[in-house]
């Protein structure tokens, strides 16, 4: 039998080769062999094996060393995990390299210094554990790896260190803990060509989202200088989400573009014993993206391929190369792949939905990792070296985290963590942990008291907050594996698309409502007028002290948007296309907006622009504006976001709806205006509804169904209008009532016309979320779909199933209908 090498080198490596150079090594062996001919670029390199690992610890007689050294180690004690990792790894450092190893070493690190023609190549020296990243078994970077490695003994040196890092303290601890022998895991080390990614930018994707699990996005994060800061979590990157299916058709679908603060970098040193060192970032990187839309398209096609590859979700990392003189300028590398190990082993059998039954004081607020809740006493701990203080079920609250926090991150009830994005160290294992998360909170250290009572809540979408006390909470676990089918399509009301990708998972017909409300005064926040009317705001600015505030405000919030007005456009369109994606390939019918003027005003800029009505429920509202001069300029921006997300994304389940359409008349103007900036019913699938939620639409119906392609009822001012009360009103409260009979009489009408008319009729008001007696009359009226909140969308297919299955069994339609 051959002896097995102590060296390989990337093109002779397929995954195969895992029992020998590990998981992560054997598929950058396997990318640079089988992706390149794919248009992967992957940086050249060799394997130093597990073999030569074997042998240099069988060379040192290090076995029985180290196993004396572990016996009886209880790796809850973090002091004397401590004490006996760092005497294993004492022991492998002060051991000799043996001859014959380190003589391979330097033969191999002679011949890629003759394929890049260089002297004393820059490389990366990674490790890679045989049992590290399995599918089913993964901690984020329990060995080490280090960067900007220069000549050849110090290549055999960093070797050497790898070979120790397979007993780092977070490494004994998991293998102990996953019941792995220490002596069936063996280590691999990469010496890989560096990409010089600290004069341009590297990071993270993952080909899936990693709070949800959806698997239809590759997520993508990026920042300047070195990946090893976006890793460990050390800077907020930029983060950027793409739909795979309409990419693979060849659309441009770019759903989410969000800068991350970057406030510094790693960067190659001055000297070898300075490899690396830390910089600020400029004020230019800070508000600069790292990637370009071109680039990103590509890195997500990049993660499609390996993902295809290897037929699992992967975790990825990515470096652009800013030295021409080397390698290329502005070439992009896949430096890293392995299994995604959270998201892909799990069996969404259930789906559980956290909820808090209180409010308490937020603390401070950041990006939430998961979607639960966790509480306890506050442990605030700055250094690795308190963390011998931590008591099981307490919230760990520091700076950040790096493997060796591990031993006491799985006793937490949550994690909070001043800096870091949701592909850093601490992210990653809480996922893996199923513990809620919030990274990047900048200050909870500052503000937290280590014994204090803290709740941390994750339910609420983006953002995580840290609340004072122990605020009460349910779960509620929904069954997906006993989800009837229904004849009447039970569909949901959306609006906020941080939250899309999780509700996309709930069982669903589509979307039947997706409100732009929320995009609008959250992403943009600024009136659609203002960002048109710019440039003549900047000259007024020059002798009015509050339009020059307000232009300054408009400016830092649309900076790199030379016209302001495609800010307007980018934001709702990349909004828009995570509801539309995350629901993909079904229905999603999106309201254009329907802002009061008093709502419209208290957009930044909005003053200038809306008059002061007394009444504006029922004044400047919903298809009147869409058409009127005074606004039609600010609907174009509208039009051209869905029609981008629609015609340049690929995204054509997304339909159209036009809300508060008094008149037939007013249809057809805006059906007009619609077609003028690109949105025209009928070209490419685009179907138009109209909401039926004031009485003259349901009298006119027969003409509105002549325009539209469906009807959809807004319950909650058609019960105002027809009962003739203000809904907002405390006075007349307590005669606002879906269920009173002159309302149940306008929709059981409307729902004959449309049946008549042969168009489409559903319901995306409160009532049949609120009222399971309502939902029965909905079903019986025949009605085609009810659109709920997502909280009680399964509870009401439930009813809807229980409903039908009676009427086939032959109860009278007839009885409330």
């Amino acid at each position: 039998m051959a002896a097995k090498p102590f060296i390989l080198w990337f093109d002779e490596i397929t995954y195969d080769d895992v029992p020998l150079v590990g998981g992560k090594n054997a598929s950058l062996g396997e990318m640079y062999s089988k992706l390149t001919s794919k248009g992967v670029n992957v940086p050249y390199g060799f394997a130093v094996t597990a073999e030569a690992y074997r042998y240099f610890i069988h060379e040192n007689h290090l076995d029985d060393q180290i196993k004396a050294a572990l016996k009886g180690l209880d790796t809850h004690d973090v002091h004397d995990l401590q004490k006996r990792g760092k005497k294993v790894r004492n022991l492998i450092l002060h051991a000799k390299m043996p001859p014959k190893l380190a003589e391979e070493i330097l033969k191999a690190y002679e011949r890629i210094n003759e394929k890049y023609r260089k002297k004393d190549l820059d490389v990366a020296v990674r490790s890679s554990a045989t049992a590290e990243d399995l599918p089913d078994a993964s901690f984020a970077g329990q060995q080490e790896t280090y960067l900007n490695v220069r000549g050849a003994e110090n290549v055999v040196h960093h070797v050497q260190r790898c070979f120790a890092s397979l007993f780092t303290d977070r490494a004994i601890s998991y293998r102990q803990d996953k019941g792995f022998d220490h002596f069936s895991v063996y280590l691999s080390v990469a010496v890989q060509k560096m990409i010089r990614s600290d004069r341009a930018s590297s990071g993270v994707i993952f080909t899936l989202d990693t709070e949800s699990g959806f698997r239809d996005v590759v997520y993508i994060t990026g920042s300047w200088g070195l990946g090893e800061y976006v890793v460990q979590g050390k800077v907020n990157p930029d983060e950027f989400y793409v739909f795979k299916p309409t990419l693979k058709e060849g659309f441009r679908p770019i759903l989410s573009k969000k800068l991350g603060s970057k406030d510094i970098k790693l960067v190659y040193g001055r000297s070898s014993k300075q490899p690396l060192r830390e910089l600020k970032t400029t004020k230019a990187e800070r508000a600069s993206f790292v990637l370009s839309d071109d680039e990103i398209l590509k890195l997500a096609q990049w993660a499609m391929i390996i993902e295809d590859h290897y037929g699992r979700p992967m975790d990825i990392e990515w470096a652009k190369d800013g030295d021409g003189r080397e390698v290329g300028t502005g070439e992009l590398f896949i430096v890293q792949a392995r299994p995604e190990t959270v998201h892909a082993i799990k069996e969404q059998k259930f789906y559980e939905i956290y909820k808090l039954k209180g409010e308490g004081k937020v603390l401070c607020t950041g990006k939430a990792v998961g979607s639960k809740i966790g509480q306890g006493k506050a442990r605030v701990i700055l250094d690795v070296t308190g963390i011998s203080e931590f008591k099981a079920g307490e919230v760990l609250i520091t700076t950040m985290t790096d493997p060796d926090w591990e031993p006491i991150m799985k006793k937490a009830s949550a994690i909070v963590t001043d800096k870091g994005g949701r592909t850093c160290h601490a992210a990653i294992v809480s996922r893996e942990l199923g513990i809620p998360c919030i990274v990047g909170t900048e200050v909870a250290t500052k503000i937290a008291k280590t014994g204090q009572d803290v709740t941390v809540d994750c339910t609420q979408g983006e953002e995580g907050r840290l609340l004072e006390g122990l605020i009460p909470f349910d779960v509620e676990r929904i069954d997906l594996e006993n989800i009837p089918a229904t004849k009447t399509k039970v569909m949901m009301n959306v609006g906020i698309p941080e939250q899309a990708f999780a509700q996309g998972q709930i069982p669903n017909d589509g979307v039947g409502l997706a409100r732009l409300e929320f995009i609008i005064g959250s992403h943009i926040g600024i009136h659609p007028m203002a960002l048109l009317q710019f440039d003549q705001l900047k000259e007024k600015a020059t002798g009015d002290k509050k339009i020059a505030k307000l232009v300054k405000i408009i400016e830092e919030k649309t900076y790199g948007y030379d016209n302001k007005a495609d800010f307007f456009v980018d934001k709702l369109a990349q909004g828009v296309a995570t509801i539309g994606a995350s629901f993909y390939p079904k229905d999603v019918i999106v309201r254009l907006s329907d802002f009061k003027s008093n709502e419209y005003a208290n957009l930044i800029g909005g003053f200038l622009y809306e008059p002061e009505e007394h009444n504006p429920m029922i004044g400047w509202r919903g298809a009147s504006r869409y058409y009127d001069p005074k606004f039609e300029p600010a609907f174009a921006l509208e039009c051209k976001a869905l029609a981008k997300v629609r015609n340049e994304m690929g995204l054509t389940n997304v339909k159209v709806m036009i809300p508060f359409c008094r008149t037939p008349e007013e249809g057809k103007r805006v059906l007009q205006v619609m077609e003028k900036y690109g949105l025209k019913r009928g070209e490419n699938g685009l179907e138009v509804y109209v909401m039926c939620e004031i009485p003259s639409n349901v009298i006119l119906a027969e003409k509105f169904a002549e325009i539209f392609d469906g009807f959809s009822i807004g319950s909650n001012d058609l019960t105002q209008l027809t009962l003739g009360l203000d809904r907002d009103s405390e006075l007349v409260a307590h005669l606002y009532d879906e269920r009173d009979e002159a309302v149940k009489r306008m929709i059981r009408q409307v729902i004959e016309t449309a049946k008549k008319m042969g168009r489409k009729i559903g319901i995306c008001g409160q009532a049949p979320s609120d009222f399971p007696d309502f939902a029965e009359f909905l079903v019986e009226c025949g009605i085609d779909s009810m659109s709920l909140t997502p909280d009680t969308i399964v509870k009401t297919r439930l009813l809807v199933a229980e409903k039908e299955k009676a009427l086939k069994g032959g109860e009278s339609k007839d009885k409330k209908c």
